[in-house]
């Protein structure tokens, strides 16, 4: 598969740009508003080809597939033009600014036969496939997930992160995982309570924390924000045992990763060799596309995630619980 990449941003240079250079599929094509920036970034990664507009990308007839990081507030604008240009569409999360604009950009990219899938990669990563596995097959009476995603934003004041015009936000960028990752190991909550703090006065939440209440009992505790040392971990309790993860969604190709758990009191640590969890996401992604096959990140995880995230949200903005259809 042939990939054509929507911008310059950080992501796609240093990590999903090297993630698809180890596959079978190619990087082909850049884009940047600005042509000087795309040929530069193009000569520094080996890229054949850069244009000076998105639009002059989406026009090469031989691209297969685009790969949409441009900023959060304008993902949905650039995913629709791509797929009138039939264009299958790898979108970085989170895929729109509501639940209710996911729903309606899978619609249109399906009644224009393209794939689409949001790129939470660390759903590719073998732990993370091992940990439900676990969770599924070894714990009983999953009951609790504490899950947190971390960091100390720093640099400049007009970060894209920092701009509520562009979607921004910690529960956007990170907290986005970890109420993923609750809803992975509990399913979809029914209620969500929620406060967050903008620490910036950027017009947006830099902290977040928030519970995912479920009917039976169950409880997810998340949390993100920009203004803590960088951590990123999830746990879940069980009435037999329990599973712990750490560096849990953002974990470099050279790293191996571990998962700690106990069932029925046997304690244990499984390690795993390092893997480029960006290169399994493009891989899975592109099998998709070529099997006629639905991805992993369908629609429906997509849309769940978002209204759980709609609803963290409004809570915390009206100070009170907020059911989830």
């Amino acid at each position: 598969m042939r990939f054509g990449i929507l911008s310059t941003a950080k992501i796609a240079r240093e990590d999903v740009i090297p993630g698809i250079k180890k596959s079978d599929h190619e990087a082909l094509a850049i884009a940047s508003r600005d042509s000087d920036r795309a040929a530069a970034v193009a000569d520094d990664l080996g890229i054949p080809r850069s244009y000076g507009s998105y639009e002059a990308l989406l026009d090469d007839d031989e691209i297969d597939a685009v790969y949409n990081p441009l900023p959060n507030a304008l993902h949905a604008e650039w995913t629709r033009a791509a797929a009138d240009a039939g264009k299958h569409v790898l979108c970085e999360k989170p895929l729109t600014t509501d639940a209710e604009a996911a729903a309606e950009l899978h619609d249109y990219c399906a009644e224009r036969g393209v794939t689409l899938m949001e790129a939470f990669m660390y759903r590719f990563h073998p732990r993370t496939e091992r940990a439900a596995e676990i969770a599924r097959e070894e714990l009983e009476g999953v009951h609790a997930v504490d899950a947190s995603f971390k960091f100390a934003l720093r640099g400049r004041p007009d970060d894209i992160r920092l701009d509520p015009e562009l979607a921004g936000g910690s529960v956007m960028d990170v907290g986005c995982y970890a109420i993923s990752a609750a809803r992975l190991f509990l399913g979809e909550p029914d209620a969500v309570v929620a406060r967050t703090r903008d620490s910036r006065d950027a017009g947006l939440d830099t902290d977040m924390a928030a519970l995912l209440e479920y009917d039976d009992g169950a409880l997810a505790r998340v949390a993100s924000g920009f203004d803590t040392p960088a951590t990123q971990t999830y746990r879940v309790e069980a009435e037999n045992g329990w599973l712990e993860v750490e560096t849990a969604f953002d974990i470099g190709p050279d790293e191996p990763a571990t998962i700690e758990y106990a069932v029925d009191g046997r304690t244990a640590v499984e390690t795993f060799d390092p893997v480029d969890q960006y290169t399994l996401e493009v891989e899975h992604f592109a099998d998709a596309v070529e099997r006629g096959r639905t991805p992993r990140i369908d629609a429906d995880e997509t849309v769940a995630n978002m209204a759980v995230i709609d609803a963290v949200y409004e809570s915390a903005a009206n100070r009170g619980p907020v059911e989830i259809e």
